[in-house]
């Protein structure tokens, strides 16, 4: 009710109320107003009173509006507060706002309660959308109008609630928009021409919106509004402002309505050109007299606030308004001109900041303009005008405001520039210094000012609203705010391009993945959305290029500048970070100037200024030749200045041929180094070719900080080799390990790399490899090691791939190898062994082991090193080989020939530590890895192994190399058998391999099978080394190489061996034989160092004979122990005489060593059983045939030190193998052949040897005896094979060698070892070889046929004539010999040897022989028996004359033993005449050796004579016993001659001295006695059967008497002469003797018969009577005694005579 009620009384009161009511008054209408309002304030959320109130809202307001009316304070304020109230709760209506607004304008008009106006009218517009049109335009003016008032808060208040206003407008038009988004609208063509008030097609509040935005351009162009009527005054300032706030907050209603885009087109743009022209037109400083009228100073709010209006304007409706754009930006370029004021330009930088911020609108501009063939270059317009802008700023200091500080005192700069520089930026702060961030250039100095926060534009000039006087820019601000527009545009446009460049690539890559998928029915659809994304994608890559391509040039050269010219860390941090990443996009996508302009501009900064490096002053030349223009204005790069006001942290020599004194590093070169190592630890895959330049400025900088390579590649700090050191400040000491560790991590990053990427860094640093090379030519100076120790690091981290890389790589440091600076090819040589190592170590996929190409490539340089003939590499590449054994030995496989390559590959001149170290690798190989190598590579080992024999500098390896060969052979035979399939199984397939070529399999020794090849590649080596020069290697090559035939020889082929004989052992033994006979006969003097060399090898000659014979005898050997397995062969019969050939020929060297071994293998040769037949012959023969000695016969050979052994190998076969079944002789004729050709070669050698020389002299050839003991020591084994064919011919031939042989002297140095001391009665060997040799032909000849045993006779006359020696010595030609007592064994003389023993054995042999063969055939007619009297006559005869003593003695002896054997059989064969001859040379033997012409010696003593009176004895008995009493069958003649020799022994011999002495001695009373007994024995014979036998005893008688009767006589007569002297003992022994035979004869004659005694004979017994008488006188009692015994018997002849007629009678 009240409010109904209510409003009617108030309304009512306030028409009717006078102006003096007094409002104190309780119940005057104030009161009742004041309840209204309380009432509506009370009361407003009843629903009902709401809806009630916006159905009368004319009515309800009316009373208020009336109350306002009444221009009472406190009611219009009261009035106006309900109404705001009403408004706030929306019961307003339309009519009711527009009574309000008119309301509000009096209100305005009369300046009352502005303040609470401008509140309403704003609640009013906020709350809901009421007012509009004219209503909405009133109100607009009446905020404008009270915006002009002279109320400073009024102003200030209304601009804010215009400007409130405004953004209602605008957002009712966006709520409008909202509200009807879902409906379209059919677009209306808008006239150009079209009437501005009223636009038909927009809804009313973009309606309002329109005209309000309308009038506000109209406004600022002082024109006339179209809508808003009443407006009475305006600012261009505010205006701008809120066409500014409108554009920039809401930007949708423009793009989105046609109408506001055609506003901004025709009313907008149009207005800002216009109002820009005074700043276009003036210039700073110019002359006004060249234009007629005068230029509009530029006015800083407008043209502030116009670049704000710009700046929205080309941020939000750019794509509106290309071409106004264009023209805003070109003007923008344009006020950054250095004519312009500085606020001006100031605010131009901001401006142009606020776009840098936003890469998305600068990528527009560059689609736009740049892109488009006619259009300016907006967007390189932009950033070069930033250029020259900055450069502007250095070059042209704007008067009064460049700050030039006092010099400091004592602020001189360092002493290196020569003068006291001032320190501008280093301000004086109690003591301290402290220095402002700041650019200086060519003494400008420039702070830097902290401007902005990185990626926001936030302006200070641009925000100076209020501000109506161009403002005092500080120092620095515009440079700083350049800076930064600089960073933020290339952090902008880096950070956009690679945002999109990765979605490309994700998008790209998984269309990939998708087009590699299986087909599917969508293939079509598939293809279409690939096209359209590569076509889009070439369309962005267009755009990015051309970005980079219009901005770089510009970006560079203030960078560049900036660079140069900062003097604070952190700004130079953030200009090489803008570089870096510029570089980095430019390398991304592909612009390879660009990036190596950015490259280069970072490499100048890192090196000191001036710095001559050829690859950056190259790429600079060719920058600083491209200018950059600025809207067709050309500015020229300016280059930086070489002044520099950084501390300097380093001082080092530059990498140059001919360093010229130091070059210093700052801490920005180290800054700049840091930010280039990071460009390329993080961008490497698209640096490309810039490697170059990076790596080259990095070895550069290394060199100067003096880094040098260590371990693996890695950079370390170290010390500089010569000039001056480096120095380093304490601040770069503790970088320089990070630097290090950065350098290495940036090589460690390149396995990142993708292939292309990793190939252009290896090419870089080969190239900077070989400048490296290049310089190092010609001089010892430290070589930079920088890239071939980064292509080691590289080559390390990229083992996954290496072998995209590994030919590039090896072959540049197989190049580094080869360089003469020691260092150089040091490090080549380190990094290529430490790639092969760490390669071969690594663990690859597949693994190397199924990868054997990769292996092979990996030791492929290994192999290419041994072209390099520098020791130090060599021994490098040998240490890499020793440790791959050692780790990767096992694994090797197919790079086993490279790597023995290695190890063959090192030649005698190179050094003994080289060959040393092969050899080591090679023992390693050989003791460990031959089972794990592929058969086929076994040959080169022993290639190798034997290129180590020969090898001259260290003998112990070549020695130790034989030894390995040694266990070569041993392998081989202990796996024989697997060698030998996987070799069978290589052969096939190389000889598929060939058939299909169509070419022969060529290989060493083909056809034989590859096994056998092996062993004879082995074989042959061994027989290289049998020939070298040095006699220890060819000695145990000699030994090794019969040993192994010998040992393993038994798992060749049978074919093979003809090979084995042919072309290894015959042609081994045609070398030696060559050399042996060539050799030089000089004398060595030692054997090197201080070991002496023995006189029997001090010369080369000597040697050489050690070698044949060493040759010779294992040759010998193996046919000997073979022989089974050669005789098969068809031309054994020729080797057989190639060896004797051989054998010959050594043996008749002037060389006794060799001669003598010749005649040991000859032996050996011949001891051989003949083999068994191949059907017996074991399958599968013994690996070593162990030798068992049979000695044969009884020959011995005391000299050789050894018996002659038959080495019955195959007899231990045979009994092994075949039971107890006997050796099988096969092929017995070609046997036969064999040894008939081994008897001819002994003949030879035999004759040849034993033949006297022609002339004689000092030097000629005498054999030896131990050679003709050894030649006359083959003779009984050879005869054994011959002996069935063996003739008179040839017995002949063996007497002449044999009779030569012993007639050989000696050589007096050699005697002492060869004879006795001459009274030792001892046999030579020679000579007991001699003997043996007949001895075995007499006791064959004595089993043999009847045929042989004719060669008895010859055998006599062979010993014979030895026996002769005894007495006549031989002759050796016409050469002169001492007898061996005369000899001096220190003079080259020849010495007779004694041969009296010889002789005696001989002699001896002679009697035994004789004793079996008296009675032969052949003896008996060839007068053997008279051949031995004779030939024992000469000793007989000789008796005491005789060399020796023993010799006559056993000549008696053996003519004793003869003779008894003997004479039965010449008594045999009496009648036959065969014995005639005889029996007068054995009378002359007995006459000469009894009665002797010799005189016995001086000294014999009568012990001595009495023995030999007693050989004398026996040979008077032998006569006794057997010649007398055969005398029938005896000659007449010869037993005259015994019974003369008879009597003359049975008269004692008288001396002519008296002396007793000499009776005693020459006295043989014995002899006489027993002469004197046989004839006494000889004069009767009980029976005689014979005439013969008679006439013995009467010759016998006749002599007895006659001797009796001279023995008295001549006693009587000495009797009587010597008076008292009694006589001597022999002659009264005599006298006594023979009166004891007549004594006995009497007796004896009394006994016989009667009718047997002569008469004669008893008129001579009577005779002696008278004699006998005579005696008595003696004065000898034993004389005496014996005469009374011989008286006695003659008292049977005392009877008296008989009468003459009777004894007539009887």
């Amino acid at each position: 009710f009240i409010l109904r009620s209510c409003p009617f009384s108030l309304k009512h009161w306030l028409k009717n109320s006078q102006p003096g009511v007094r409002t104190q008054d309780t119940n005057s209408p104030v009161f009742l107003l004041l309840f209204y309002v309380s009432a509506i304030l009370l009361f407003p959320f009843v629903l009902c009173t709401l809806v009630s109130l916006k159905e009368n809202s004319s009515e309800v307001v009316q009373p208020f509006l009336m109350g306002c009316g009444t221009k009472e304070p406190k009611i219009t304020q009261l009035c106006l507060a309900a109404i705001q109230r009403l408004m706030s709760h929306e019961v307003v209506s339309e009519a009711a706002a527009g009574n309000i607004i008119n309301m509000l304008w009096q209100l305005m008009e009369n300046s009352l309660e502005e303040l609470k106006l401008l509140q309403t009218v704003l609640v009013l517009l906020t709350t809901n959308t009421v007012v509009h049109d004219e209503a909405l335009s009133k109100a607009i003016v009446l905020c404008f109008r009270l915006h002009f008032t002279k109320d400073n808060i009024t102003n200030n208040t209304a601009a804010a609630t215009v400007r409130q206003v405004v953004t209602v407008v605008f957002e009712r038009v966006v709520a409008e928009d909202e509200r009807y988004k879902d409906t379209v609208d059919q677009p209306v063509a808008v006239q150009g021409n079209s009437n501005r008030r009223s636009v038909s097609t927009l809804k009313p509040c973009a309606k309002d919106a329109y005209m309000l935005f309308q009038d506000l351009c109209q406004l600022v162009n002082a024109d006339a509004p179209y809508w808003l009527v009443g407006m009475t005054e305006m600012t261009r300032t505010f205006g701008l402002e809120l066409l500014e706030s409108v554009l920039n907050d809401f930007p949708q209603v423009f793009l989105q309505h046609q109408e506001f885009s055609f506003l901004l087109k025709e009313r907008v743009c149009p207005l800002v050109i216009k109002l820009f022209s005074p700043n276009i037109k003036f210039r700073q400083g110019s002359s006004t007299s060249s234009s007629p009228a005068p230029v509009e100073k530029p006015y800083f709010p407008i043209c502030m606030r116009l670049l704000r209006v710009v700046s929205v304007l080309i941020k939000q409706f750019y794509s509106l308004l290309v071409t106004e754009c264009e023209i805003f930006l070109s003007l923008l370029v344009k006020f950054l001109d250095a004519d312009k004021p500085q606020w001006l330009r100031a605010v131009a930088v901001e401006s142009i900041h606020r776009l840098c911020v936003q890469p998305q609108l600068l990528r527009s501009f560059c689609q736009s303009y740049d892109m488009k063939q006619h259009s300016t270059k907006v967007f390189r317009d932009i950033v070069n005008a930033l250029g020259s802008f900055i450069q502007s700023l250095f070059l042209v200091p704007s008067t009064g405001n460049t700050s030039v500080m006092p010099n400091q005192t004592g602020g001189n700069a360092s002493g290196n520039t020569g003068s006291a520089q001032t320190n501008p930026g280093v301000l004086g702060m109690g003591g301290g210094a402290t220095v402002l961030p700041a650019f200086e250039y060519r003494g400008t100095w420039i702070p830097i000012l902290n401007v902005t926060v990185q990626g926001s534009a936030k302006a200070t000039y641009l925000e100076m609203l209020d501000k109506v006087e161009p403002p005092t820019i500080p120092e620095g601000y515009a440079m700083s705010v350049a800076f930064h527009c600089l960073l933020d545009l290339v952090r902008g446009i880096t950070t956009m391009i690679e945002g999109e460049l990765g979605e490309a690539e994700t998008v790209s890559q998984s269309t990939t993945e998708t087009t590699s998928l299986p087909a599917q029915s969508s293939e079509q659809q598939d293809l279409q959305s690939v096209s359209d994304q590569t076509e889009k994608e070439l369309v962005s890559r267009a755009v990015w290029e051309e970005m980079v391509n219009a901005c770089w040039c510009g970006l560079l050269a203030a960078l560049s500048l900036l660079l140069d010219a900062s003097t604070d860390e952190a700004a130079t941090e953030n200009i090489l970070k803008a570089e870096l990443t510029m570089a980095a996009l430019c390398g991304r996508l592909g612009l390879v100037t660009s990036r190596d302009a950015f490259i280069t501009a970072i490499c100048k900064g890192s090196l000191p200024p001036h710095y001559a490096l050829t690859v950056l002053n190259n790429t600079t030349a060719a920058l600083s030749s491209k200018s950059y223009s600025i809207q067709g204005q050309n500015v020229q790069m300016i280059s930086p200045s070489s002044e520099s006001h950084q501390q300097v942290v380093a001082v080092g020599q530059p990498l140059a041929l001919q360093p010229q004194g130091t070059v210093m590093l700052t801490s920005k070169n180290i800054q700049c180094m840091r930010t280039l190592l990071n460009l390329a630890h993080c961008h490497g895959a698209v640096l490309g070719t810039s490697w170059q330049l990076v790596l080259a400025t990095l070895q550069h900088l290394v060199w100067i900080l003096g880094l040098k390579p260590g371990v693996g590649g890695a950079l370390k700090p170290g010390r500089a080799v010569e000039g001056p050191s480096t120095v380093l400040t304490t601040a770069v000491m503790t970088d320089l390990p990070v630097i290090s560790n950065i350098l290495s991590r940036l090589f460690e990053s390149s396995q990142y790399l993708d292939d292309v990427s990793l190939h252009h860094l290896i090419n870089a640093l080969c190239s900077l490899s070989l400048e490296a090379m290049d310089m190092a030519y010609g001089n010892n100076k430290e070589p930079s090691l920088f890239a071939v120790a980064k292509l080691l690091e590289t080559g390390l981290v990229n083992m996954h791939r290496i072998e995209i890389l590994w030919r590039p790589l090896t072959g540049h440091l197989l190049e580094v190898c080869q360089h003469p600076n020691s260092r150089m090819r040091e490090w080549g040589a380190e990094a290529l062994t430490s790639l092969i190592k760490a390669g071969l170590t690594f663990s690859h996929d597949p693994p190397l082991s199924q990868n054997q190409r990769l292996q092979l490539l990996l030791l492929n340089p290994l192999k290419e090193l041994s072209n390099i003939s520098h020791p130090d590499i060599r021994i490098k590449q040998l240490e890499c080989v020793l440790q791959i054994l050692q780790s990767q030995g096992d694994s090797l496989g197919p790079g086993w020939p490279l790597v023995l390559g290695v190890m063959g590959a090192i030649r005698s001149d190179q050094g003994e530590s080289l060959i040393r170290t092969a050899f080591q690798c090679l023992q390693l190989v050989v003791t460990d890895f031959l089972p794990t190598m592929p058969c086929t590579c076994l040959q080169i080992v022993v290639e190798v192994a034997g290129s180590f024999g020969l090898h001259n500098q260290e003998l112990n390896i070549s020695l130790t190399s034989i030894g390995l060969l040694w266990n070569i052979s041993d392998y081989f035979f202990q796996r024989g058998e697997i060698i030998e399939k996987e070799l069978n199984k290589e052969e096939a397939v190389l000889q598929k391999q060939a058939e299909e070529k169509g070419v022969m399999l060529n290989r060493p020794f083909h056809p034989a099978p590859p096994f056998d090849c092996l062993w004879l590649c082995l074989y042959a080596k061994l027989g290289e080394l049998c020939v070298d020069p040095r006699p220890a290697v060819r000695k145990s090559a000699g030994q090794t190489l019969f040993s192994t035939i010998g040992a393993h020889g038994t798992l060749l082929q049978h074919s093979t061996w003809h090979t084995v004989i042919w072309k290894v052992l015959f042609h081994l033994l045609d070398r030696v034989r060559e050399s042996s006979t060539t050799a030089d006969k000089e004398k060595i003097e030692s054997g090197g160092g201080n070991i002496l060399i023995h006189h029997s090898r001090d010369t080369a000659e000597k040697q050489w004979a050690e070698t044949w014979v060493l040759t010779l005898a294992g040759v010998a050997r193996i046919f000997n122990t073979r022989r089974y397995l050669l005789q098969p062969l068809g031309d054994f019969s020729q080797a057989w005489d190639v060896l004797l050939d051989h054998i010959q020929s050594a043996a008749l060297s002037k060389n006794n060593e060799v001669s003598l071994a010749a005649l040991k293998s000859f032996q050996e040769i011949l001891q051989i059983v003949s083999p068994v037949r191949d059907s017996e012959k074991p399958d599968t023969p013994p690996a070593i045939n162990v030798s068992v000695p049979v000695v044969v016969g009884t020959t011995t050979a005391t000299s050789l030190g050894r018996s002659f052994m038959r080495t019955d190998s195959i007899g231990e076969r045979i009994g092994r193998y075949n039971g107890s079944e006997p050796p099988v002789i096969t092929d017995e004729i070609e046997d036969l052949n064999l040894w008939w050709a081994a008897w001819n070669s002994w003949y030879r050698i035999g004759s040849e040897s034993t033949r006297p020389p022609i002339t004689c002299d000092k030097l000629t050839f005498i054999p030896s005896q131990p050679f003709l003991t050894a030649l006359i020591q083959i003779f009984p084994a050879l005869y054994q094979h011959i002996k069935t064919g063996f003739s008179m011919d040839d017995l002949q031939k063996l007497g002449v060698i044999l009779h030569g042989a012993v007639s050989v002297p000696i050589s007096s140095d050699a005697s002492p070892f060869i004879l006795p001391s001459y009274t030792e009665a001892v046999l030579t060997s020679l000579q007991e070889a001699v003997l043996t040799a007949l001895d075995v032909l007499q006791k064959a000849i004595c089993v043999g046929s009847e045929s042989m045993q004719i060669m008895y006779p010859a055998i006599f006359d062979q010993l014979l004539a030895f026996v002769e020696f005894s007495c006549k010595p031989p002759q050796y030609g016409q050469l002169e010999t001492k007898h061996i007592a005369n000899a001096k064994y220190n003079q080259a003389e020849w010495v007779a040897l004694n041969y009296v023993p010889f002789a005696e054995r001989s002699l001896e042999v002679v009697v035994d022989l004789y004793q079996k063969t008296a009675c032969h055939k052949a003896v008996v007619t060839e007068k053997v028996l008279q051949n031995i009297i004779k030939t024992l006559r000469i000793p007989l005869s000789l008796k005491y004359s005789c060399p020796s003593e023993s010799t006559w003695k056993l000549a008696v002896s053996s003519l004793l033993k003869v003779l008894s054997i003997g004479l039965p059989v010449a008594r045999q064969h009496a009648s036959s005449g065969k014995f005639d001859s005889m029996w007068p040379e054995l009378a002359n033997t007995f006459e000469d050796f009894l009665f002797t012409k010799s005189t016995p010696p001086d000294n014999l003593s009568i012990q001595e004579f009495q023995k030999n009176e007693s050989i004398d004895v026996e040979v008077v008995q032998l006569i006794s016993t057997e010649i007398l009493p055969y005398a029938n069958f005896i000659p007449k003649e010869f037993v005259g001659q015994i019974m003369t020799m008879l009597n003359k022994g049975s008269i004692h011999s008288q001396s002519s001295s008296f002396t007793e002495a000499e009776i005693d001695i020459r006295m043989r009373e014995e002899f006489s006695k027993v002469c004197f007994e046989t004839l006494l024995q000889f004069s009767f014979s009980n029976k005689v059967t014979t005439p013969q036998e008679g006439y013995i005893s009467r010759m016998a008688l006749s002599v007895l008497l006659k001797r009796s009767q001279d023995v008295l006589h001549r006693y009587i007569e000495d009797e009587r002469l010597s008076g008292k002297c009694p006589l001597p003992r022999q002659q009264v022994t005599e006298i006594i003797f023979v009166l004891k035979a007549v004594s006995t004869l009497i007796d004896s004659l009394k006994k016989t018969q009667p009718e047997n005694v002569d008469a004669n004979t008893w008129a001579q017994v009577i005779a002696l009577y008278p004699t006998l008488v005579e005696c008595i006188t003696c004065s000898s009692s034993e004389v005496c005694s014996a005469l009374k015994e011989a008286l006695v018997p003659f008292k049977d002849f005392m009877h008296p005579p008989a009468s003459k007629v009777q004894n007539g009678e009887s």
